[in-house]
């Protein structure tokens, strides 16, 4: 056969490379369908089911499937649970989005200039990053909404302050495993300055595992918004998953249905990120793609 009639086989991109990997993960497709279903519950539910979640609407304690007005029965009060789980997507979306995204910025920001810099600034932002760590994180964000008010912007940053150790010692790591490679040589010879070898060359190509990180991270942060308002410390007048499930603590045995329902859906979000995540990894990891 001659050369001029071979097939061309175009070379596929890292990304698309990385994508045909994920979408071979059957549990990683699972798991972005029900984000994909929590995200749709978040944007469209309030429009779809328009019941104030803070109205009383029923009789207190009313058992799921018993009542058409309250499908999945009423809480303590009677008010409408399912308005309550449809309502609180959104907000629980929005906390986790939130802290993540705080989380994310300020690990990557002192884990980029520990590693790139090293030195005496290594030093010294690893100390800070050793103290944050070494603090228990859900009683150093008990604190701190306590000092302010139990907010969801006030929720939000104090899980971010308390979380981002773990994403700077990961983005440390990667830029001292990639900061001697030739190609980051080649761009300091060709005239780079340290602010754009630092973020326009070694962060992208420590993007993947930092990217993986942020995909648990935001269901941590879902976690973490759940363990304060169980202990009190929500925004009481913000409807949320954690919040249902914090105010109705107290009646886990008369209505289980309370206290089931938020925290199923807590359960089923967190475990599409960690299936999400679990993909991502896969599929930016070479090694692990054939798994």
């Amino acid at each position: 056969m001659a050369i001029e009639n071979l097939p061309i086989v175009k070379p596929s991109s890292p990304l698309a490379e990385a994508w045909s990997a994920f979408l071979r993960n059957k549990a990683s497709v699972a798991g972005l369908a029900m984000m994909a279903l929590v995200a749709c519950l978040a944007i469209f539910g309030p429009v779809l089911y328009s019941v104030d979640p803070f109205e009383i609407v029923g009789a207190p304690m009313t058992p799921p499937w018993t009542d058409a007005a309250v499908p999945l029965g009423s809480d303590y009060l009677g008010r409408d649970l399912l308005a309550g789980i449809v309502h609180g997507a959104g907000v629980t979306l929005f906390v986790g989005g939130a802290a993540a995204l705080m989380t994310v910025s300020i690990g990557i920001f002192i884990g980029a200039v520990a590693g790139f810099w090293g030195g005496r600034a290594d030093r010294w932002l690893m100390r800070l990053t050793e103290f944050f760590q070494v603090l228990p994180p859900l009683l150093f964000a008990m604190t701190l909404v306590t000092l302010f008010s139990p907010s969801i912007p006030i929720i939000a940053i104090s899980i971010g302050l308390v979380s981002w150790p773990a994403t700077a010692r990961l983005t440390r790591a990667e830029f001292l495993k990639i900061k001697p490679q030739g190609y980051v040589t080649a761009a300091r010879s060709n005239g780079g300055r340290d602010g754009y070898i630092m973020w326009r060359v070694v962060l992208p190509n420590a993007a993947p595992p930092l990217i993986v990180s942020a995909a648990l991270v935001v269901g941590m942060a879902i976690l973490f918004e759940a363990g304060l308002s169980f202990l009190g410390l929500g925004d009481p007048n913000v409807m949320s998953w954690g919040l249902i499930i914090g105010s109705n603590r107290e009646y886990l045995i008369d209505g289980w249905w309370t206290v089931t329902f938020p925290g199923l859906a807590i359960f089923l979000t967190v475990l599409s990120l960690s299936l999400i995540g679990d993909g991502l990894n896969d599929a930016f990891s070479p090694s692990l793609r054939e798994r």
